[in-house]
């Protein structure tokens, strides 16, 4: 995944494909908000954003620290102390073991996109 031709999106968690939520709860089990960055946006304002990297873009998902608790606490695939479920844990990791067979450009395709190179 050491491609630095890939394609860099911003974008909001909501406007995540269904598909990219769900490795991003893998990727992040025990939460979001201990793995924020903060990064100046183009117009110079500072913003927080969880990285995240698949096999063809690298992902910067916009979150404050508070919308990034928010989203687990109200998420039922978190458990009351803010960690993955060990049973969504096994059903993510069986539906994306092999997701270099699954193109997800396929699933991208239409998206919004902001570039932040």
């Amino acid at each position: 995944m050491n491609n630095s031709n890939k394609p860099r999106v911003i974008k909001d968690y909501e406007k995540l494909d269904e598909a990219i939520q769900e490795q991003l709860k893998l990727n992040y089990p025990y939460g979001f908000d201990r793995h924020l960055i903060t990064f100046k946006n183009i117009e110079g304002k500072f913003v927080s954003a969880l990285p995240f990297e698949t096999d063809d873009r690298h992902y910067l998902i916009r979150m404050s620290k508070a919308l990034a608790q928010e989203i687990i606490e109200e998420d039922d695939d978190y458990d009351e102390d803010g960690n993955l479920k060990e049973d969504v844990k096994e059903e993510y990791s069986e539906r994306h073991d092999d997701d270099s067979a699954h193109d997800l450009s396929d699933d991208l395709e239409n998206d919004s996109d902001d570039d932040y190179d």
